[in-house]
């Protein structure tokens, strides 16, 4: 087992469309339960909009154009706060996002992203599913907001480790 708990990070995005898409929220839970998001005011150069993505998780343009943080703040927020790495559970969708948020803010990454599968094994992988059903509904957390994923996933890992704590080197 790991002496630190890792760190976890999921966006809320304009779409899924993973040519047009852009972060508009990004929610972070650190290894330590200490958990930190922000709205992201949408670069100029950000025009994408999907309304069904806004019904799913709420967010409206309007919202984030006046209550968004620049990608500049958001990007060196995330680097003060994260070191090494930190896990999603959609990498394809995620590291696009940050590569986005990264490339507009005109910054470098400050850590590394890695598929919260990499720290699970197969029988973890088997029963993520079921733990993360779980934790939603003891915790009540609604889902589709940045902020609220990522301490699901760091209460499902929690979960999954404590029944099956045989888990790969790193977990």
């Amino acid at each position: 087992m790991i002496d630190e708990q890792p760190a976890f990070i999921d966006f809320e995005a304009s779409s899924l469309d993973l040519i047009a898409s852009y972060p508009i929220e990004v929610g972070v839970c650190l290894g330590n339960g200490e958990v930190h998001s922000w709205l992201i005011e949408p670069h100029v150069l950000w025009q994408d909009w999907s309304d069904s993505a806004e019904k799913i998780h709420g967010i409206t343009r309007a919202q984030l154009e006046s209550e968004g943080i620049p990608v500049q703040t958001v990007a060196r927020e995330l680097n003060r706060l994260i070191t090494g790495q930190v896990f999603c559970d959609a990498w394809t969708f995620d590291s696009f996002w940050l590569h986005r948020l990264y490339r507009a803010a005109g910054q470098k990454t400050g850590f590394q992203l890695e598929s919260v599968s990499t720290l699970l094994n197969a029988e973890q992988v088997r029963i993520w599913p079921d733990m993360r059903r779980s934790v939603i509904a003891e915790e009540q957390l609604v889902t589709h907001r940045a902020a609220n994923d990522a301490v699901i996933l760091r209460k499902t890992w929690q979960k999954v480790m404590a029944l099956s704590p045989s888990g790969t080197d790193q977990a």
